[in-house]
């Protein structure tokens, strides 16, 4: 039994370190996005002690995508997503298990000793996503704000009639900020869940086994069928 804990206690610290490790990289990439939207402004450059620059030159604005791809890339990338699915899919088989547990006999459910178990696990995993989740969304946001863009476009019309005789040079910024808002639009990747990665297979095994599980503990609490 001391053995048995002791395994136990130690591959649960693995773990949980390397979901620490985990929210510590996504707390690192909102703290760079949050800096990159600043750039642009000049109240909140000065604030943090960061450079300023407008996006009202071709050269101005490269500079801005190129730091922004940057960014982006910026750390560990591949491995922070793997752990990332480990605890999404980790919790996803202890759901499906209560869930399984509970259509066997709802009533002795908290009756065993390993059915808490699984219920504290999950609830620290999912405490754990949604904390990821949320660092995901507004980092996802920062770097998605296409307002900047559109403010620098108004700046620009703003421009091009107090200095006529600029019109051509402000017309071709203005025209590469509109390929830049339309860029940015196609790169947001189509699977993501708040601002986690998501591989297209975790997504079609979550909204099947997920929603079929659910359905039937709804359909066995409440003792008609229901198709979610």
């Amino acid at each position: 039994s001391a053995i048995n804990f002791l395994e136990r206690l130690c591959l649960t610290w693995m773990f949980f370190f390397m979901m620490c490790v985990a929210e510590r990289t996504y707390k690192q990439r909102f703290l760079f996005a949050k800096l990159f939207s600043h750039i642009t402004s000049a109240r909140k450059a000065r604030k943090y002690e960061i450079p300023h620059f407008r996006l009202k030159k071709v050269e101005n604005i490269k500079i801005w995508l190129s730091l922004r791809s940057y960014l982006k890339r910026r750390g560990p990338q591949r491995s922070v997503d793997v752990v990332v699915s480990s605890i999404f899919l980790l919790a996803l088989s202890i759901a499906f298990i209560c869930c399984a547990q509970v259509l066997k006999g709802h009533k002795t459910f908290l009756n065993a000793a390993y059915n808490w178990e699984f219920l504290i696990w999950e609830a620290a995993l999912l405490l754990f996503l949604l904390r990821l989740a949320s660092l995901g969304s507004e980092t996802n946001k920062k770097y998605s704000n296409i307002s900047v863009l559109l403010t620098e476009q108004i700046n620009l019309y703003l421009k091009m009639e107090k200095k006529p005789n600029k019109k051509e040079q402000l017309s071709l910024v203005n025209n590469v900020l509109k390929l830049s808002t339309k860029l940015l639009k196609e790169l947001d990747t189509p699977f993501r869940l708040y601002g986690l990665t998501m591989n297209p297979l975790i997504y079609n095994i979550t909204r099947v086994v997920i929603l079929s599980a659910v359905s039937g503990v709804i359909s066995d609490l409440l003792g008609f069928n229901i198709r979610v």
